[in-house]
């Protein structure tokens, strides 16, 4: 039997009882949506201030797939591996231990820490010395220290039964979903879109996307896939919606009626009147974006003072302080980089000497040249999408997604995982040729392919290669599909 034992985050553990009741019950609801789908087998037991995590099925695979979900899910501070053992006396728990961390110790500090229940012929603190002190024998290149060891061996005597910790795992923290509210996140699809996003869902906050097109299909795919991305890796207990606004004609319309100076504190105005009126839609009541302080021009105090005062919405910014490189290093540690960088860049407006200190005057002047029918009518044809058709339509869009017994006969594989990724997991024996081609390089390499092959796109998660696929179809290559092994 496999079993974690989970610990809520900090901030749900100082609440009042019945705000922690409610919490844990969320944390409870989102573990058995998502874990069950790893395996129906799946239990999940509340104990109020922890929960275990039990399967039944104690395959590696499954053992790894529970772990990769566990870190992903909001509300989850820590999750340790536990084994559930019988015991005869206090020896029989050291050899036990022992099995499980001598190969751990060598060279390493460390420290036996023992809750007990029940009545037992030792304390816990004799547990911790007897069970120390024959480590340290055993392990002659290991030594017992108290303060800030490099493994603290956690171990939990209730009656009869023997729980140890075996291996423990950082979360993501946070708060469960949806324990706050909803949200509209404005995404391009960018590093600092993305991570706003994140940061919002690891709040406990469900968060819906709105995408404004300024780039047709390929920019639209792109941005899909981005969602899809922290969608199904971080809120996936959850529906939300997928909402895509076609902005190009009201960026032409902004081009052609106002000062150059203001476009793009204009743009942003414009682009939260659309978010407000699709929020209200969706009885949404609060709108999030990327912007950072100072980042480029309209991220001025002055010019998110005039932004703001557009619509009557809270707009959360999580990023108002982070540098640029904070923002990349976060978008790295959640495995949405490489997405985000190659989203192709739509500059909606560009300014000569744009404005960095908006005055509201000088702006609502300029904004009655636009045509604000043009933008009402841009938001009534919104698509609205629910997100979990985007990884189908994504397939479709990719012309087919296909194993290896349907490759065509002039097939090619094409890996366009980063030079490390193919180092550490090459594609061998496969039977038909493999092309390595990083994804950054695609666009300006494909073309000197053979034209008269048929290529099949492959990355690990199947993410980046369905959206490669549709970039290079709308560059006109229509020999390009994406190949998935058997899993």
């Amino acid at each position: 039997m496999l079993e974690f034992i989970i610990k809520l985050h900090p901030e749900i553990a100082i609440k009042s009882r019945s705000v922690r009741k409610r919490q844990t019950k969320l944390l409870e609801r989102n573990l058995k949506t998502i874990l069950t789908q790893v395996d129906p087998g799946v239990i999940v037991t509340n104990l109020f201030d922890h929960l275990i995590v039990s399967c039944p099925n104690t395959s590696p695979r499954i053992r790894t797939k529970l772990i990769e979900r566990l870190t992903c899910i909001p509300g989850i501070v820590t999750f340790s591996e536990m084994r559930t053992a019988s015991f005869t006396d206090l020896h029989d728990i050291f050899l036990q231990v022992l099995a499980v961390y001598q190969s751990q110790l060598s060279g390493k500090t460390f420290c036996v820490r023992v809750r007990r229940q029940g009545k037992h012929s030792f304390s816990s603190i004799e547990a911790e010395r007897y069970i120390g002190g024959g480590l340290n024998q055993q392990v002659v290149s290991a030594k017992v220290q108290l303060k800030q060891p490099d493994i603290t061996i956690k171990l939990e005597i209730k009656q009869d039964k023997l729980l140890l910790l075996s291996e423990s795992f950082r979360g993501m923290g946070g708060f469960p979903l949806p324990s706050q509210s909803d949200v509209l996140s404005l995404l391009s699809g960018g590093y600092d879109s993305a991570v706003a996003s994140y940061l919002m869902i690891r709040k406990g906050l469900r968060t819906h996307y709105l995408f404004f097109n300024l780039g047709g299909a390929a920019h639209e795919a792109g941005v899909r896939e981005v969602a899809n991305f922290l969608w199904q890796k971080f809120s996936l207990s959850h529906r939300v919606k997928f909402v895509s606004v076609d902005f190009a004609p009201v960026v032409n319309n902004i081009l052609e009626h106002v000062d150059n100076g203001v476009m793009g504190v204009i743009l942003k105005r414009m682009m939260l009147r659309a978010a407000s009126a699709v929020a209200r839609d969706l009885g949404i009541n609060a709108l999030v974006t990327g912007e950072s302080i100072g980042q480029v021009s309209s991220q001025t105090i002055a010019n998110l003072a005039v932004i703001d005062k557009v619509v009557p919405d809270l707009v959360l910014r999580p990023l108002i302080y982070h540098d640029k490189q904070d923002i990349i290093d976060i978008a790295r540690q959640i495995g949405v980089d490489e997405l985000s960088k190659s989203i192709p860049e739509y500059c909606g407006v560009i300014s000569n000497k744009p404005t960095v200190n908006a005055v509201q005057s000088d702006i609502e002047q300029n904004e009655a040249r636009v045509d604000m029918t043009l933008l009402d009518q841009m938001v009534k044809a919104a698509k609205i999408l629910d997100i979990r058709t985007i990884d189908y339509q994504a397939e479709q869009e990719a012309h087919v997604v296909c194993e290896l017994s349907e490759l065509a006969d002039n097939a090619v594989i094409l890996d366009i995982r980063s030079p490390e990724e193919t180092e550490l997991a090459p594609l061998n024996d496969l039977g038909i040729p493999v092309v390595e081609l990083p994804f950054f390089r695609l666009a300006s390499q494909f073309v000197n392919l053979d034209s008269g092959r048929h290529y099949y796109c492959y990355c690990a998660q199947g993410v980046m290669s369905r959206l490669q696929a549709v970039l290079l179809h709308e560059q006109g290559h229509r020999n390009v599909s994406v190949y998935r092994p058997v899993s």
